[in-house]
């Protein structure tokens, strides 16, 4: 026993020994770091943020404005929405990694992530408080750094006082930046070069934000400082600078709509709006937006055929003979199995993630021009360089395999239904009709853009579940009610006392 006694001694020494000389190498996992580099944070921060646009745009996005429209489980259409948290989700939980970001560079000016995170952070917290209205903003993000649980909702209208100061400066810092080692920039692909771009983009999307403050505050002045002195503000040129996440054919990296079920996929349709006011243009995207229904090409008459927005479950199934009667979205975006039969299958790397495009930024300038808020340029030529632009885009994305004709026809610019013509009313119109056909699938921008000007016109479905009213924001997210209780109420009363997807936020108040 004495024996058995001393070996056991033994053994714990050893082992004890062994395991305060091993503790730390044994205790830690070399798969989960510590510390990453700003380049990782900041591909990770673009990667979910351009997720969310295309996810955003296919769920409520291109359905509130009348691109889409659904056949089954159809209450998004039929506005029976309840609290939708993706965007508040992804917003602050990638904010949280620009603040790494800047953690990690010391809050250096000069650093080009410096730059390239304020152009994200203003970008973010423009979604964040176009879907909501007023959201925590100077003191978000502030639970590690300050102890800040529970931060107050600033007023939109100082947000995007933040947001426009924030954009100006990362145009002038970028100007002076070395981006030699700036890495991880999945939308213009890092290094010297790329800081252009993001000024570019700085710019575009400072014009952006001006236009949709017009209707509260005078942005004549700021907006021609930019489109008058464009050496030092520079903006888009062409659609060589859109914003766009470019897809890769390798999972996990593929379009986010190509893992979907058919199922999923087939819930959504081209809406009836789009294709009545596309067939009135006589405009060939209406291909590139649908497919032929089933029952035309087995007619051997293939016809793009939208539904109705808003229509109840029984009538939307119902509509046309069937769902074989409604046209599909078209196969630049569609699933892995959700090709036709003899259509070439579906490529995960076609469609892109829109942030900004050069058409969107021609529109707003014609726009501008339009109601004389800038001196700088021609409306009627900035409103033709959008359409065209738009035009050129998907040409270059849409996948020749799929043997679509979709070039500009001759004369479609000088035709009586998109001539720039008429009265100040009528061009504001065109342009905005132009713009919704522009911004599809990019987010929920068309939506926004909607509701600032009215146009073109969206009617309720009869079956809407929101008393003939289009939806004008998203609630707040329920936790709030028990996480930021009295700063979550305090935003609710400035508002307007209610938090219902009819209460007009600052912008449309």
């Amino acid at each position: 026993m004495k024996l058995v006694n001393i070996i056991l001694v033994v053994l714990m020494i050893g082992l004890t020994t062994g395991c305060k000389k091993n503790f730390e190498e044994i205790n830690t996992n070399n798969n989960n770091p510590t510390i990453v580099t700003p380049d990782v944070l900041l591909s990770g921060i673009i990667k979910s943020m351009m997720d969310r646009q295309v996810n955003e745009a296919w769920s409520i996005g291109n359905i509130v404005v009348q691109h889409h429209a659904k056949i089954q489980f159809v209450n998004e259409d039929r506005y029976g929405w309840n609290e939708r948290n993706d965007i508040w989700n992804t917003v602050y939980s990638n904010y949280r990694n620009i603040q790494n970001i800047l953690i990690l560079i010391g809050n250096d000016e000069s650093n080009p992530y410096y730059g390239v995170s304020l152009v994200l952070k203003s970008w973010m917290f423009s979604l964040v408080t176009d879907a909501y209205g007023d959201v925590p903003y100077k003191e978000a993000g502030q639970a590690k750094t300050a102890g800040v649980y529970q931060p107050a909702y600033d007023k939109q209208e100082d947000i995007y006082s933040g947001i426009l100061a924030d954009l100006k400066k990362a145009n002038e810092l970028l100007a002076s930046a070395d981006g030699s080692n700036f890495k991880g920039d999945l939308l213009y692909g890092g290094g010297a070069a790329a800081l252009l771009k993001w000024r570019k983009l700085a710019n575009a999307l400072r014009l952006r934000a001006l236009m949709r403050i017009s209707a509260k505050k005078n942005v004549a002045a700021d907006m021609q400082a930019i489109v008058g002195n464009t050496i030092s503000n520079p903006v888009f040129e062409s659609n060589n600078d859109n914003a766009v996440l470019k897809y890769l054919a390798a999972a996990p990296n593929q379009w986010p709509i190509y893992g979907s079920r058919v199922g999923s996929f087939d819930e959504f349709r081209i809406s009836k709006t789009f294709t009545d006011r596309l067939t009135q243009l006589n405009d060939p995207r209406m291909k590139i937006f649908g497919r032929p229904t089933q029952n035309s090409v087995a007619a051997g008459t293939p016809e793009i055929k939208g539904i109705p927005n808003g229509l109840s479950d029984v009538d939307a199934l119902a509509y046309n003979g069937g769902v074989q009667g409604v046209s599909r979205v078209g196969y630049t975006f569609a699933c892995l199995v959700c090709n036709d039969a003899g259509q070439a299958p579906p490529d995960p790397a076609a469609a892109q993630g829109l942030l900004m495009t050069y058409a969107e930024l021609q529109f707003i300038l014609a726009e501008a021009r339009q109601k004389g808020l800038i001196t700088t340029g021609d409306a009627a030529t900035y409103y033709n360089n959008g359409i065209t632009a738009n035009f050129n885009y998907w040409q270059s994305v849409v996948p020749a395999a799929y043997g679509l004709n979709i070039a500009m026809p001759a004369g479609y610019l000088t035709q009586p239904t998109v001539v720039y013509s008429g009265t100040d009313a009528d061009k504001l119109a065109r342009i905005a009709l132009q713009k919704w056909i522009a911004l599809y699938f990019n987010g929920l921008e068309a939506w926004f853009d909607w509701r600032r000007t009215g146009m073109p016109a969206i009617t309720p479905g009869p079956s809407n579940l929101n008393n003939n009213k289009v939806p004008v924001r998203y609630i707040y997210p329920l936790s709030e009610q028990s996480l930021n209780t009295a700063n979550r109420a305090a935003a609710v009363e400035r508002q307007g006392n209610t938090d219902d997807l009819n209460t007009k936020m600052w912008l449309l108040q």
